[in-house]
């Protein structure tokens, strides 16, 4: 049984719009998604509905086997951690540690296992540094980091995080590897939502493309990426090394920069 099994699932708002039509997968423990789409795709109506924090009107969603439905946003929030785009959505707190602290005091956690998921949650982030400080007085980049803090701390078996790319320089980028590598080693389930392409060919092993409410692809990242009319109906544009390695005409789907060029300069040879 999947971790994380999403089963026909619909969604429409009380004005009539439909945001989400008859969309299905599953995600396994340890896995690494990324979702991907032009906005209005419905990318993040369907990962709202991962953890409660909206329900479908059609289908269902199981965690670990057991309905959404069945439980309070709050009460999900403990299965599936959501990280919105936005910091300024979730933070509240005067501290960032008490930001990041805030979900385990109202689990009441002992204060040694709050002491000891909050560290190691501000090392795996990099905000160690400010956990004093307001998360206010801390630059955009930062304080996304602070709010992602909060969902590891919280130890959830599946992790949400929208837009984590937005407003990160490289250093912010890296250190997103490297989250998706420690926590999928800790066999969470990784789900992110980006319109980074070049950061999903670097990180995802498998991408879920949605158009107009619809699931139009789900695979590989590398199979997926070289599909040109799918990523063309999205409206999503390839990555570079994607593009090149098409127009030289490699037939081996790769995002490895060696490979690219080792078969240039091999036809160069062969042309002499």
């Amino acid at each position: 049984m999947a971790l994380v099994e999403v089963k026909n699932i619909s969604f429409r708002y009380p004005n009539g719009y439909l945001a989400v039509d008859d969309v299905s997968f599953s995600i396994e423990a340890g896995e690494n998604i990324a979702i991907i789409g032009q906005n209005g795709a419905g990318k993040t109506t369907t990962v709202k509905m991962l953890n409660g924090l909206t329900k479908p009107c059609e289908g269902d969603v199981l965690i670990q086997g057991e309905s959404t439905r069945k439980y309070t946003t709050a009460q999900m929030a403990r299965k599936a951690g959501y990280v919105f785009q936005n910091p300024e959505d979730q933070i509240f707190n005067a501290t960032v540690y008490k930001e990041v602290e805030y979900g385990l005091k109202k689990r009441k956690m002992p204060i040694e296992e709050c002491e000891r998921r909050v560290n190691d949650a501000a090392e795996l982030t990099g905000i160690g540094p400010y956990l004093e400080m307001n998360p206010y007085d801390l630059p955009l980049s930062i304080r996304k980091f602070v709010t992602i803090a909060s969902v590891i701390a919280s130890d959830c078996d599946v992790m949400i995080f929208d837009e984590p790319t937005a407003g990160q320089d490289l250093d912010g980028l890296e250190r997103l590897s490297e989250l998706n590598r420690v926590l999928t080693k800790r066999g969470k389930a990784i789900v992110t939502i980006t319109h980074d392409m070049e950061f999903v060919a670097e990180n995802y092993d498998r991408v879920i493309v949605m158009c107009q409410k619809k699931v139009i692809a789900d695979g590989k990242t590398k199979d997926v990426f070289f599909e040109k009319e799918i990523m063309s109906k999205a409206m999503l544009k390839q990555p570079a090394l994607v593009r090149i390695a098409s127009q030289i005409g490699m037939t081996q789907n790769t995002f490895d920069l060696r490979e690219v060029a080792a078969f240039i300069e091999n036809r160069r040879q062969i042309q002499g």
